[in-house]
């Protein structure tokens, strides 16, 4: 933060930060994988994006974010070899806000920490996730606006994630891109709807390598009997099986064979994508 590498219990905030005050900010979360950073391009690129549909002025250009990155991930290799990283730079909507140009003075750091993915066991029995009848506000955005992930039902009935399902239209997760499969052809909802997920993006092209079709198109929730398998994907938890929504089962309510492959396919294509 403001050029210096310092631990987090000595990097503070001013209250008058539009980030506290009115939840106005941006990030992204990068994760390494044999210390590597996965899509560092693609993340920047989206933080980029987001930052410019906030009316957020950029504090850091592109690459000097990544410099910061690969200096952090340096000195951390130094002190812990072999520790995986998640890697958060944000801007946030600093203390000024004009109503003609925005948010003027943003504030700009990253956060380094350890990456802690699902356990294992959940990528063997699958997760369950709680239907929401509302959308993500601004999904072409990654905003740090989670307040409805931290839905209160949801944890209650042992989710894993809330999904949205406005009006009955399933989009995404909280924290992630949703996928379904029937008859071996995967269908997730299109970007109009949904944010630019990257480990999404990712699992199209390789579905597609591999013979799998992908439809984008938004499925019904009232539907779900209809599919055999669902999984949620993102840039830390890879590809998970999704057994459950809400009261409804998926398929026979274990992993199936597509999702299985997919991970299969991931695992052994990721290293493309670090950089």
């Amino acid at each position: 933060m403001d050029g210096v590498f310092r631990p987090l219990n000595e990097t503070k905030l001013p209250v008058s930060d539009l980030i506290i005050q009115r939840g106005v900010g941006v990030f992204e979360s990068i994760p390494t994988v044999d210390g590597r950073p996965l899509c560092m391009t693609a993340h920047i690129e989206r933080l980029l994006v987001s930052a410019n549909a906030s009316t957020i002025d950029l504090p850091v250009a592109p690459d000097e974010m990544k410099s910061i990155i690969r200096e952090g991930l340096s000195r951390l290799a130094r002190m812990e070899p072999g520790r995986e990283t998640l890697i958060r730079p944000y801007i946030t909507g600093g203390d000024d806000f004009d109503e003609l140009k925005g948010f003027l003075h943003p504030r700009f750091f990253i956060l380094f920490e350890n990456a802690n993915r699902p356990p294992k066991e959940l990528y063997e029995k699958g997760v369950l996730l709680w239907p929401l009848d509302m959308a993500r506000r601004s999904p072409e955005t990654k905003s740090v606006d989670y307040m409805t992930s931290y839905s209160l039902e949801a944890r209650e009935n042992g989710a894993f994630e809330v999904l949205y399902c406005p009006g009955g239209e399933i989009t995404e997760g909280a924290h992630s891109s949703f996928f379904l499969v029937r008859d071996g052809e995967l269908v997730t909802a299109p970007l109009t709807r949904v944010l630019s997920g990257t480990t999404r993006r990712i699992v199209i092209e390789l579905a597609r390598r591999n013979g799998i079709r992908v439809c984008e198109s938004v499925a019904l929730l009232a539907g779900l009997s209809g599919y055999q398998e669902a999984f949620i994907t993102g840039s830390l938890k890879g590809i998970l099986p999704v057994v459950g929504v809400g009261g409804t089962v998926i398929g026979d309510g274990r992993p199936g064979a597509v999702t299985k492959r997919l991970r299969e396919i991931y695992a052994s294509g990721i290293s493309e994508w670090l950089e």
